[in-house]
């Protein structure tokens, strides 16, 4: 999530993945043994991945020298995982799809957001553009561009969040 551009297509294949396979184990549900259901679920879950892999790596191969190697983490999200058995193993099909582009878009929103300050604070551009400042007093923020620059954003923004929309509750 340090460039934008790089963020829009992991998010298309998030919405793709969490979609399509909330919409696959919920049609399947019924014929699953619940002793080897959360195999099933990784292994469908995988095959859309490795879907979205293809896509991108055809279409875009700029892309995907940079997201290629994050695309695979896809499988292993619990925010996947957790729709597909929360939800999708016990709703019917299109309910489940519906379910699963809420929440891939929910959990794309995140990353933009986390992305659209990443880039500008890490590389002075914003979509590969440059911003004016960047030239004229702006320093990069070297932390922005690292990996644990997601995780410096993901804690400032769960405390932007908490402190402005979250209401103390009184005991």
């Amino acid at each position: 999530t340090n460039l934008l551009a790089n963020t829009l297509f992991m998010c298309f294949g998030l919405i793709f993945t969490t979609a399509l396979s909330n919409f696959t184990i919920s049609v399947l549900r019924d014929y699953i043994p619940k002793r080897i259901r959360m195999i099933v679920q990784v292994l469908i879950i995988a095959c859309y991945v490795m879907m979205v892999d293809i896509i991108i790596k055809a279409l875009v191969p700029d892309i995907h020298r940079f997201i290629g190697p994050y695309v695979g983490l896809i499988i292993t999200n619990c925010i996947i995982m957790g729709r597909a058995e929360a939800f999708a193993s016990q709703n019917k099909p299109l309910l489940s799809l519906f379910d699963g582009i809420a929440s891939g878009v929910g959990y794309s929103l995140v990353l933009i957001f986390i992305a659209s300050v990443r880039e500008p604070l890490g590389f002075g551009t914003i979509l590969g553009m440059t911003l004016p400042a960047r030239d004229v007093w702006w320093h990069s923020w070297i932390i922005m561009v690292m990996p644990p620059g997601a995780f410096f954003m993901l804690g400032m923004f769960t405390w932007f969040a908490r402190r402005w929309f979250v209401k103390e509750v009184k005991r």
